[in-house]
């Protein structure tokens, strides 16, 4: 059992920056203090100074070669540098292109020449732990493609990408028969707007208002919102983001009555997201109740801090030798886990997974007998795979085939 938790991430955007300033800035943080930002200092034995990192991929002409540590300053990241970063002796490799670069992103962004590196290799070279998917919203086929590598090195993953993996039935399995956990899909950020709106359509169903229309409305300046421009390459974001709020309700909600997702690119904005969210509802004596609010956060360290505590979760499960996806850190982490549940249930979950008292399986109770102790919480309508708009199929038929076959890099 290492002591060290080997990463490696796909993707060198804003996002990756976040991450590897965020170990750097966090590396001397004592681990029984509240320290602001974080939810574990040490978790499971692993402090954030364990965290190594081990490989980076991206296709970026300004990145590819460069040091790692150098790269997240580099092409078209702009979000808000708050910690130094030198040299890390981590070089970033040609990684594969498949669907990866949209249509927007390709007038910025310049492909690297060269083929795809050797993926399998690298990780299992660098002795890889994990692997975080920060690949661009829409990358289908390559997400699914990395999945392939990813297993075949005998590596952990964090899909931080609403490309559902971790949540449908044929990856959980093809995980479990490698042996190895997998947390996914759709990183839910610290205090996002996705987390935020949950809370408060959950707050609606307990307190007996019923939510009749919601809006989410959400624009910022990073290229996240410029690739999303492409409205194609959103669907799957959509639902994500859609399912997540939505599942906190115990009525259906009409397709016209619900608008969650990524509205527009305003370039000055840069990182910064601003999140637009409005519920109504009927309160006692069917008296109209209206919730508007506005959220601005820095979009890309909003989500570091649960990637931190993302992999850290995914070295526990190699270590105890868990596989397929892990139920109550996925539902605590993800837009978009196997199973949804309240936030303060996922949350006991995780902590009870840290703690080693429950394993993978702590919500379908699908493992070994005695592996996690059966189902220790329900979970929540309405159903778990497909938006309850009709979304689902959709999605389904877009993703298509499976992205195993090589298209070009």
């Amino acid at each position: 059992m290492s002591q060290k938790v080997r990463v490696a991430v796909i993707g060198v955007g804003n996002c990756a920056s976040s991450l590897v300033q965020g170990v750097e800035y966090y590396r001397h943080a004592e681990p029984g203090d509240f320290v602001p930002g974080l939810m574990h200092v040490d978790l499971g034995g692993y402090h954030i100074s364990d965290i190594e990192f081990s490989a980076a991929f991206d296709i970026d002409k300004e990145k590819v070669g460069r040091d790692l540590g150098e790269a997240i300053g580099r092409g078209q990241n702009n979000t808000v540098t708050f910690a130094t970063v030198g040299q890390l002796g981590v070089p970033v490799h040609r990684g594969m292109t498949h669907d990866g670069l949209g249509k927007y992103l390709s007038e910025v962004i310049e492909k690297a020449p060269g083929p795809t590196a050797d993926i399998v290799r690298i990780l299992k070279d660098t002795g890889t732990d994990v692997v975080v998917n920060y690949l661009p919203v829409g990358s289908e086929m390559a997400t699914k493609w990395y999945a392939e590598q990813i297993l075949e090195a005998g590596c952990a993953m964090v899909n931080c990408m609403p490309v559902f993996l971790a949540r449908e039935d044929y990856w959980q399995e093809r995980f479990r028969q490698h042996n190895l956990p997998i947390i996914g899909d759709d990183i839910k950020s610290q205090v996002g707007a996705t987390i935020i709106h949950r809370v408060l359509a959950r707050l609606f169903r307990e307190r007996g208002v019923k939510l009749e229309h919601t809006y989410q409305l959400n624009f910022g300046g990073n290229t996240d919102f410029l690739n999303m421009l492409e409205r194609e390459r959103l669907v799957s974001k959509k639902i994500s983001k859609t399912n997540s709020v939505l599942s906190q309700l115990d009525h259906p909600m009409a397709k016209e009555d619900v608008h969650i997702g990524p509205s527009d690119y305003v370039p000055w904005l840069r990182d910064r997201k601003w999140a637009h969210i409005r519920l109504e509802g009927r309160s006692f004596g069917d008296v109209p109740l209206n919730v508007d609010l506005k959220l601005e956060v820095h979009d890309s360290p909003n989500s570091a801090g649960i990637v931190i505590d993302a992999v850290r979760c995914c070295k526990l499960g190699l270590d105890r030798g868990l596989s397929g996806a892990l139920e109550g850190p996925s539902a605590y982490f993800m837009k978009s886990p196997p199973i949804q549940v309240a936030d303060p249930v996922a949350r006991d979950l995780t902590e009870a997974f840290i703690a080693g008292r429950v394993g993978a399986d702590c919500l379908s109770g699908r493992g070994p007998a005695g592996a996690t102790g059966g189902p220790v919480a329900p979970a929540l309508a309405p159903a778990t795979n497909g938006a309850s708009d009709g979304h689902g199929a959709e999605l389904d038929r877009r993703a298509g085939a499976e992205a195993t076959a090589g298209a070009g890099g």
